[in-house]
């Protein structure tokens, strides 16, 4: 929460506090508040399942200590570093990676400009999930400022070279059951291979993110599909040699624990062409003659190929359409990509999942999970669709809505038409490992105070309201994902 300031009787401010008020987030109302505190306390020590995520698997399977607080909370947080970027703070002093190599900022450094600047997080949920990290996982009671930079960046220093801060130790503490990260075709898996072999009990999976060799308009295409021919050892430049590649890096990532898939693609559109008509175009993009309604039409055709194959493995799919990737093109070209550019757009989901759905939306044996960026889409077009076809579920308030005011926007946009039982509980897509507790408080707390407003208009037993806190806090994102179901066995294949 946002730190307490004293003033003396002098007029004077002394060193703010920092404090986590136990009613946070709750509703104003007080029989409201009182409703949704006994419902929190029903969730708040549940495990937490985090079945979709970018934290790094290298962590696990290493279990190396963390560098410094501005490695691990600045340096890999796009939420951190674009509001500052945006205040004119440049990259290169906060510790941000380009693509020349590893930034040349002094860490302390670093993290007394993050410092410095705190107060342009008031209000934003960042604020929220650093308050939580500091107070709850490091023990402060004094605010992050300029005054106290040092202290924080010496204590947490302190704190990141004992055992008990090591991945592994964390990963228990945090009560985490399951944690998914996310890795392309190309990746060999060798951290989670690592993992499985070192006999650590800790339960991380992965998920198959095809967008590097699916999109034809992405800087890296025709890198990315030679290394996925020598991979798979597939003729990926024949579209059915193409095909063949992804089914046999999807047993791959199957055999390390995957449960699902991940699109981030442009758009929602999907595409069921005839095949010939497939091979077609696939010539024209692997040619590299190809025009952007090229590109559009081929990541919607491979969206329908993805789902046929979900047929036969299994895995969830989930959609992440609708951000303008890499906005700003100077940072695109100086740093790289997932750099705090990406910019939501409009989408549509009426048309353009209509092909897919024809295909495939009445078959009980595909599950698609579909996400938005675009808010104006839920009560319009995603809850009537998910409250419909047996095949959707609504993902959660995703990314630039993954906050407090956004998850009460979807729960008020959607739960009318597609109930709670049509959507997924909480995922809180991270690279951030540390901020996942805060994440999934803030999720538990705000859907407490949703259903205690049900309650109190007499809409909801609170029996009722009981139980779906704990299946959108656990049961839901277990069953959507797959993940109550048994692990396979190790394969290092």
């Amino acid at each position: 929460m946002t730190p307490v300031t004293n003033i003396d009787q002098g007029g004077n401010v002394l060193p703010g506090r920092l404090e986590l008020h136990p009613d946070r987030l709750f509703p104003a109302d007080p029989a409201t508040r009182a409703v949704a505190r006994r419902l929190y306390d029903l969730v708040k020590a549940l495990p937490i399942i985090s079945p979709h995520g970018h934290t790094d698997p290298a962590w696990f399977a290493f279990d190396a200590p963390f560098a410094n607080a501005a490695a691990l909370l600045l340096a890999p947080d796009h939420y951190l570093y674009r509001m500052l970027y945006s205040q004119g703070v440049p990259l290169e002093a906060l510790g941000v990676p380009s693509r020349r190599g590893p930034s040349p900022a002094d860490p302390r450094a670093a993290w007394r400009l993050f410092a410095a600047n705190q107060h342009l997080f008031r209000g934003t949920p960042s604020a929220l999930w650093l308050s939580h990290v500091f107070a709850e996982v490091f023990g402060f009671d004094v605010a992050l400022s300029a005054e106290t930079a040092d202290l924080y960046f010496d204590r947490i220093g302190e704190a990141l070279a004992t055992p008990a801060f090591r991945p592994r130790a964390l990963f228990a503490r945090f009560n985490i059951e399951v944690l998914a990260t996310t890795e392309a075709p190309t990746d060999t898996l060798q951290h989670h291979k690592a993992i499985r072999a070192s006999g650590w009990h800790g339960r991380i999976v992965t998920a198959y993110r095809p967008d590097p060799v699916v999109d034809p308009e992405h800087e890296d295409f025709s890198a990315e599909l030679e290394r996925f021919g020598e991979l798979t050892r597939q003729d990926v430049f024949a579209w059915r040699g193409y095909l063949e590649a992804h089914r046999l890096r999807r047993a791959a990532f199957k055999a390390m624990g995957a449960t699902s898939t991940d699109h981030g693609h442009p758009t929602a559109a999907t595409a069921d062409l005839p095949e010939i008509e497939a091979e077609a175009l696939f010539r024209r993009v692997t040619s590299g003659a190809f025009s952007p309604a090229d590109a559009e039409l081929f990541r919607a055709q491979v969206l329908t190929e993805m789902a046929r194959m979900s047929l036969d493995d299994g895995l969830v799919m989930q959609i992440h359409p609708g951000a303008f990737r890499n906005h700003n093109r100077w940072i695109h070209g100086a740093f790289g990509r997932d750099k705090g550019a990406d910019i939501p757009q409009p989408t549509g989901y009426v048309r353009a999942l209509k092909p897919l759905l024809d295909r495939f939306g009445n078959d009980p044996r595909l599950s698609v999970i579909v996400f938005t960026l675009d808010e104006s889409a839920y009560a319009r077009e995603l809850a009537p669709l998910a409250g419909h076809y047996p095949v959707l579920k609504l993902g959660p308030a995703w990314w630039f809505h993954d906050s407090p005011e956004g998850m009460r926007r979807f729960r008020e946009q959607t739960t009318e038409t597609a109930g709670f039982y049509n959507t997924v509980g909480f995922n809180d897509d991270t690279r951030a490992f540390l901020s996942i507790p805060a994440r999934h408080d803030v999720a538990r707390r705000v859907d407490a105070g949703f259903l205690a407003r049900l309650v109190t208009e007499h809409r909801l037993d609170e029996d009722e309201a009981a139980e779906t806190a704990v299946d959108l806090a656990y049961h839901l994102p277990k069953r959507a994902y797959k993940l109550d179901q048994p692990a396979p066995a190790p394969a290092f294949a």
